[in-house]
């Protein structure tokens, strides 16, 4: 999230080009109808988006989605909303949720802050996931990094009592920023002593894994809303 002063708001991307495959175009039309939620400037009703009442969680920049997918497989019994603003990604998913045949998957195409404050409802989220966001690593790039204060503050708004923030990146530097960020929000608090252990839930991405093998770091970071 960073001010932009072309458009004089807060964003939480950076658009960049992206090829759209045959197989992602595919799914873009034949699923998107079916899975990707239009935004709007009014709260979503979760329970008709979904079909059934259900603990639902919140994921910004999923990416290509692979570890989207295989969250929501394994966890039928909780709803998903995936934000993402680049198409290719977007076709991904889609083209996932439909060769593992999940029903509890859904993608809103737009920007995570203005989502969150016009289409979410405030203590209506089981958990949010922000899993290896752009780190913005050079020092005067900083402050468009997605986990600031304000995006916290908001994060926590939306949350029911004992719902979590679950941050993971394989940046040290930008790990303890968010360690203070997050641990400077009120109606949060630590589920850890500082990093937490990756959460079952979360697989290990082959990226992550060649980093691993590499002896790179990665940090997971779980808080709980009091």
């Amino acid at each position: 999230m960073f001010y932009d002063p072309a458009e004089h708001r807060i964003r939480s991307f950076v658009t960049r080009a992206g090829r759209v495959s045959s197989g992602q175009a595919r799914a873009l039309e034949e699923l998107g109808p079916q899975f990707c939620v239009p935004y709007q400037k009014a709260e979503l009703d979760l329970v008709q988006t979904f079909g059934r009442q259900a603990p639902t969680v919140f994921e910004i920049g999923f990416g290509m989605g692979e570890t989207s997918a295989k969250i929501s497989a394994s966890l039928p019994e909780k709803n998903f909303i995936g934000v993402e603003v680049h198409t290719p990604g977007v076709g991904s998913l889609l083209k996932l949720t439909g060769e593992l045949g999940l029903t509890n998957q859904r993608i809103i195409q737009h920007d995570a802050f203005e989502v969150l404050t016009h289409m979410i409802a405030p203590g209506s989220l089981t958990g949010v996931h922000v899993f290896f966001p752009d780190p913005w690593h050079k020092a005067r790039h900083n402050k468009r990094r997605l986990i600031q204060g304000p995006m916290v503050a908001l994060l926590a708004s939306r949350l029911v009592p004992g719902g979590y923030i679950h941050c993971a990146t394989d940046w040290e530097e930008y790990a303890v920023q968010m360690l203070d960020v997050l641990g400077a929000e009120p109606a949060l608090k630590n589920s850890a002593e500082g990093f937490a252990p990756r959460p079952d839930y979360r697989p290990v991405t082959k990226f992550e894994n060649r980093g691993l093998k590499l002896g790179h770091g990665v940090w997971d970071l779980v808080f709980i809303k009091n």
